[in-house]
Order: C-alpha cells, then sequence, then structure tokens
C-alpha cells in the first residue's frame, strides 16, 4: 500500500465513532466506547484516541464528561433535514467545519434577511482548535453587539480570499473579519477595501508596510517563553518546527523570536533545527519523512512546534522511534491540541488567547464601522493590537534526558 493514502490513526478512530452511531442508531445520550477500548481495538496509544475524542467533541458529536466517559452528542441525533432547517432559521454560522464550508460553497443574499446588521468572516480553515476557539470569541462577540455573521473559507487559496470578499461585501455585510493568507501575496481585494475606507480587521497575520486595523497574538514573545523555559529545563539542543508551506509573517515573527531568545542565552544558531519545508500530509506515517528521520536520530532535545497538530505529530513520531516524551524529548506548542478544557490538557502550550483575539477583532470591527457612519469622509483611524501570550506548562516538557548523549 502506498504510504501517502493512508487514512491517520485517529481519523480512523472517529470514523469507526460515527458508524458506530449511525449503524447503531445511537441517539443523544448514549454511550459510547471508553478510551481504554478505543486504544486496545486500534492498537494505538492514548494521545491519538484523545486527539479523535477532542476532534469529535468540538463538532458536538459527542460529549466527554469528566469521570464518567464520552456519550453521544446532540448533532449525531439530529436529522439533516433538521440541521438544513436550522441553517435557513440562522444568519449565524456553527462552529463547525462543514458548516463553514456549506456556507463557502453556496453564499446566499437571502441569509441576510431583513437585517444589514451581519458581519463577514474569513477563514483559511476551521480544523483546529486555535480557529474553533477564535470563531467562538468572534461570534460571542457579535452577539453582544446585536450582529449576526457568515463565514467563508478560503481554503487556503487567493483567489478564493478575493472571490469571498467579493462576495460578501456583495450581499452587504458591514465589515469584514479576516483571517489572511500571507503577506507574500498581498490580495488586491484587501487593498481596494483601505483604498475605499471599507471597515475591515485583520486576525493574526498582518500586511507589512501596510496600515490596516489587525489583532494577534505576539508570537516573538511566544518563542522567547518556550526558549526560555527549555533552557531552564537543561536543553541547549532546542528545535522549531513549522509546516506551513508559506513563510507567512506569523511564522518568521515566531523564528526571529527563537532566533534572539537563543542569541540572548549566548549559543550560536544551528541551521538545522529550524525544520521547515516539510508537509504533514506527506507521508507522515513513513520511515522516510525527514522529520521522523530527525526526531529517531536524536538531533535535537526539544522541539518548539508552531501549531498545535504537528506537535500531536511528533509526539506520535517520538513513541514510533522508541522515545518517550518528556524524558527522552521535550515538546513546546503553539496552540494547545489535545482539550478545550485547560486542565484536561497534556501539552505544555503557548497560550494565545485566541478567544480574546476574536472578541478583540469584533469590537476594533464595530468601532471601525460607527466611526465611518459617523464622520464619513473622515481619514480612518487604524491600530494594531498584540495581545501577550502565557507559558502553559503540562506533561510534555521535562529535565533533558540524561540518555540523550550516551
Amino acid at each position: 500500500m502506498n504510504s501517502t493514502n493512508r487514512t491517520p490513526l485517529y481519523k480512523k478512530v472517529q470514523d469507526y465513532i460515527r458508524e458506530l452511531i449511525r449503524t447503531e442508531n445511537l441517539v443523544e445520550g448514549d454511550r459510547i466506547p471508553t478510551e481504554k477500548e478505543l486504544m486496545e481495538r486500534f492498537q494505538v496509544s492514548k494521545i491519538t484516541v484523545v486527539n479523535a475524542m477532542t476532534g469529535l467533541a468540538s463538532e458536538n458529536v459527542i460529549t466527554r464528561v469528566p469521570g464518567r466517559g464520552s456519550f453521544v452528542g446532540v448533532t449525531s441525533s439530529q436529522t439533516e433535514s433538521q440541521i438544513e432547517e436550522q441553517e435557513e432559521e440562522s444568519a449565524a454560522v456553527d462552529d463547525s467545519s462543514e458548516k463553514a464550508e456549506k456556507a463557502n460553497k453556496q453564499p446566499q443574499a437571502s441569509i441576510i434577511k431583513s437585517t444589514n446588521k451581519i458581519i463577514g468572516v474569513i477563514m483559511p480553515f476551521i480544523h483546529d482548535y486555535f480557529s474553533i476557539r477564535l470563531i467562538n470569541g468572534i461570534q460571542q462577540a457579535l452577539a453582544e453587539k446585536g450582529y449576526k455573521s457568515m463565514i467563508m473559507l478560503s481554503e487556503g487559496h487567493l483567489q478564493q480570499e478575493k472571490d469571498a470578499i467579493r462576495t460578501l461585501k456583495d450581499t452587504g455585510v458591514e465589515g469584514l473579519l479576516i483571517f489572511p493568507l500571507d503577506d507574500q501575496q498581498y490580495n488586491d481585494e484587501i487593498l481596494s477595501m483601505k483604498l475605499d475606507s471599507f471597515p475591515f480587521v485583520l486576525i493574526d497575520r498582518y500586511l507589512p508596510g501596510i496600515e490596516t486595523n489587525f489583532i494577534g497574538s505576539d508570537g516573538r514573545l511566544g518563542t522567547q517563553l518556550a526558549v526560555d523555559h527549555l533552557w531552564q529545563l537543561g536543553h541547549r539542543e532546542i528545535a522549531i518546527c513549522s509546516d506551513s508551506p508559506l513563510q507567512t509573517v506569523t511564522v518568521q515573527e515566531r523564528i526571529d523570536g527563537y532566533m534572539n531568545a537563543m542569541k540572548e542565552k549566548g549559543a550560536l544558531i544551528n541551521p538545522a533545527h529550524i525544520i521547515t519545508g516539510f508537509r504533514l500530509n506527506n507521508a507522515i506515517d513513513s520511515a522516510d519523512h525527514p522529520l521522523y528521520r530527525y526526531i529517531r536520530n536524536r538531533m535535537a532535545t526539544a522541539y518548539i512546534t508552531l501549531n498545535g497538530e504537528l506537535s500531536v505529530h511528533i509526539y506520535q513520531m517520538a513513541e514510533r522511534a522508541g522515545l518517550k516524551v518528556p524524558e527522552d524529548l521535550s515538546i513546546i506548542s503553539f496552540d494547545d491540541p489535545t482539550s478545550i478544557v485547560e486542565d484536561f490538557s497534556i501539552f505544555t502550550h503557548i497560550k494565545q488567547f485566541e478567544h480574546s483575539i476574536g472578541k478583540q477583532a469584533v469590537i476594533r470591527l464595530v468601532d471601525a464601522i460607527q466611526e465611518r457612519q459617523s464622520e464619513e469622509g473622515a481619514q480612518p483611524k487604524y491600530s494594531k493590537h498584540l495581545m501577550e501570550p502565557k507559558l502553559i506548562i503540562r506533561k510534555t516538557t521535562g529535565p533533558v534526558g540524561t540518555n540523550f548523549y550516551l
């Protein structure tokens, strides 16, 4: 079998649960197999099962009750017609990526109905907890401000991002929240909105050299916190990893923060420890994957990953290589990949307060809308706000292994 076509283990677990709910006609509140049962059935680690279950919980397919187990959630017990009916009754888009994709493929002016208090939201994807928490913050703030949302996905393509901007503006949204693709390919639709003084706020990534409203997290400070923690634990061979196909401004700032922090320690920068240029879907389970070879050969004692999904894969690769976390290697992730409940997290991570970022983006956008309405013809006021991240220490970091240099 070609390894590039293999289904990820966590996805197999998720598919099994979905099929079990369907074939057994399980309804909301019915118990589903325990984590231990799933680990034995699929011969996988706990982290794989936790990753799968957490993903299902975020979609409301299941509900996890600490100390009691997991149960069928509300989404699984709904019929397809009920879901479609809900979509027509509300302009607010559900947090799950499936509904967001439906809104992306079938934008309809009729969704706006009789009110124009609609904000457009453009995201590349909604498949991780950063995005989900960000959308939750946006939705909460919009509700507090009396607005609803229309969400469209660019799916990582510049043209789709441009089309989404045009479509949402044509439907009459009052402003846009945009998680842009990257700074290397300027979207002329964004530049056009700036020239027309149309209200919009960029989230997570800004456009260097172009003044706009922007809300994000301080990436440089985030990697500095990570390096400081690992250095105190005795780590000197610290790698930073990004699977992003693009060197976005966010990625570059985090790498800059890493390099500055290492220089402050008097350490020489090892270019081999800045690991980029690979893709997670590029034969990730293969023994020939460059990241797996790097881990297996113990090139570093600690890894800083620039997203949560990547940290989970490094954890799993370490297990395949016969290494233990944190005894043999430590992992710090940007974002928590395993739990929507902080106390259940196992990953040491840089908390970016994405829920607050979403809320602050809405507040700034509503202010911009009101400024435009009350001061028509006046020069727009722009602001750039970086939220301070926080290091959350959990179970994936520890002192450098004594057997690393043996």
